[in-house]
């Protein structure tokens, strides 16, 4: 019974990451749908380049909300089950790339779930396993932003950071070892969505922002 119940928390937690919030409050600003919006991703960076600064910082922390809530619904039923408390906020940013309620046919005819990165359910679920996560990784995810000037590395330094964290409060015995599993699985599945900006790194042509793109505008 305990078996089926928390896959039933797993199939909650995938459910609650496929809540397109920045879909939602696209729509509802503007009237269009952000997946024909530059990247088409549903994702707080690209519902502020919709719809402005406060609708994409909105969807942004909505965003982190779903990873958190899984995480702390799988400790509150299941105290125990680390490997659930560590797969919930996964299967949250799995539902956020990958959401059920925004499928649609590709231009080959084939369907395809539409979706986000996944860095602020990564933050939401890092922050889920422990709350001072999220001052360090934020801090320091901010710089980067600010002075490296690439969205996307900002998005794959959150899970990055997190297997650090959890890393080291596993090495002095704060937290199990098995938390350092979330961070390397919202790393890869965070890596293969932002697949196009990967590309677009290695060959010089990523959109620049912060520190560098005001320096670039000044030269």
């Amino acid at each position: 019974m305990d078996l089926v119940s928390q896959i039933g928390i797993l199939v909650f937690a995938y459910l609650l990451g496929s809540i397109p919030f920045g879909w939602i409050i696209v729509k509802i600003r503007t009237g269009e749908d952000i997946r024909d919006i530059q990247s088409g991703r549903t994702g707080g960076t690209n519902a502020m380049r919709a719809a402005g600064f406060i609708f994409g910082l909105s969807t942004a922390i909505l965003d982190g909300l779903k990873g958190y809530i899984s995480v702390r619904v799988a400790m509150y039923f299941f105290p125990e089950a680390t490997w659930l408390i560590v797969l919930a906020p996964v299967l949250a940013i799995i539902g956020h790339n990958y959401s059920i309620f925004l499928i649609q046919r590709g231009p080959t005819g084939k369907l395809r779930l539409g979706g986000g990165a996944g860095g602020a359910t990564t933050l939401g679920g890092a922050i889920g396993l422990w709350p001072p996560s999220g001052i360090i990784i934020l801090v320091i995810c901010v710089l980067i932003y600010y002075f490296v000037g690439y969205a996307s590395v900002t998005t794959m330094m959150i899970a990055f950071l997190s297997i650090f964290i959890f890393g080291y409060r596993a090495f002095l015995g704060l937290n199990p070892w098995m938390y350092i599993l979330f961070g390397v699985l919202a790393e890869i599945i965070v890596m293969y969505a932002l697949r196009p900006n990967i590309k677009a790194l290695k060959n010089g042509t990523e959109r620049i922002h912060g520190f560098r793109a005001r320096k670039n505008k000044k030269d």
